[in-house]
């Protein structure tokens, strides 16, 4: 594989409830930040792989925070773009109860939405292993849908793989507007990420494997669908491959489809078999859901073995 994997789309700042509860005046909360593609940028530079973010962010202290953060976890960011009159997007993740989480946004018309073609180099993506690509960066704005297209068109020119994730937000925009646009991406995409639910987006339900066969059929050489606490499974080469769950206690489920992600774009980069990288996956995904937020928990390469051994360590 001649380079690491480049992506683009929204970052934003979280800010989180640490108690189960209603919001109210005096209220603990965490402030972190969040977004798919930045999540799997970080997920697969631990993992040992060079990764860039594309993105805009603003010139405020959440997109400082944001950007040092990228920074300190060696995320390339040289083509991203600081936004000096919009602010970057927010979101309020409330623990309404002990297991339901409530999440809103403020991002409408805010930085990352301002993510446009002109922020897409041609020669970055064209030296990459992998483009990475999700179904919120074209949900946000035209002009990030026009970017998401400009590298799609790139990569395609160039030979590089397109991976995408479907990545559904109904906050974003409704089923039948996602169904055609996303529909549009996964002729165009070598890989494809799905829950089932999403997947249904693209073909009628049925049984996982079907639907993963079906999805193929429109032009990915790998569709991957994650199952939750049921594992997962892919469909490559006309042979369906099962992953069955990592046992660990789930902490915090946000964020753990974007580090199964990062897991087995990983694994693509480093040149294993589909097996593998759905094994590095379901690691990833089970480090993420062990600890609070989306992108704290994703581990190190040296530290994959860690839930294969014993509790305690010495």
């Amino acid at each position: 594989m001649r380079g690491g994997l480049v992506t683009l789309g929204e970052a934003l700042g979280v800010v989180a409830a640490t108690d189960p509860g209603p919001l109210a005046p005096g209220a603990a909360l965490r402030l972190d930040f969040a977004g798919a593609e930045a999540t799997v940028a970080i997920g697969v530079r631990r993992l040992g792989h060079e990764s860039a973010w594309v993105g805009c962010l603003g010139e405020d202290a959440v997109g400082v925070m944001i950007r040092d953060r990228l920074r300190a976890e060696r995320v390339d960011l040289s083509h991203s773009r600081i936004d000096p009159e919009h602010p970057t997007g927010l979101m309020l993740r409330e623990r309404r109860t002990a297991d339901r989480i409530r999440v809103t946004y403020y991002r409408r018309e805010l930085a990352g939405s301002r993510l446009s073609a002109t922020e897409i180099d041609a020669a970055q993506i064209a030296a990459a292993g992998v483009l990475h690509i999700t179904g919120i960066t074209p949900a946000l704005s035209v002009s990030a849908r026009e970017a998401v297209y400009a590298a799609v068109g790139i990569a395609a020119g160039a030979g590089v793989p397109i991976s995408l994730d479907v990545n559904y937000r109904r906050a974003l925009w409704t089923e039948a507007e996602a169904a055609a646009e996303l529909s549009k991406l996964v002729t165009h995409a070598d890989i494809v990420f799905a829950g089932v639910e999403e997947a249904a987006l693209l073909v009628p339900p049925d049984s996982p494997d079907l639907m993963a066969e079906a999805i193929a059929v429109q032009g990915p050489s790998q569709v991957v669908l994650k199952l939750g606490a049921e594992g997962a499974l892919a469909y490559a080469d006309g042979v369906v491959i099962t992953q069955p769950p990592v046992a660990v206690t789930a902490v915090d489920p946000v964020g753990a489809g974007d580090a199964f992600v990062a897991g087995y774009l990983a694994g693509l980069l480093d040149g294993g078999s589909v097996r593998d990288s759905l094994r590095v996956a379901a690691l990833c995904g089970a480090f993420a859901v062990s600890v609070p937020g989306d992108w704290a928990g994703l581990p190190f390469r040296h530290e994959l073995g860690l839930l294969d051994g014993a509790d305690i360590q010495r």
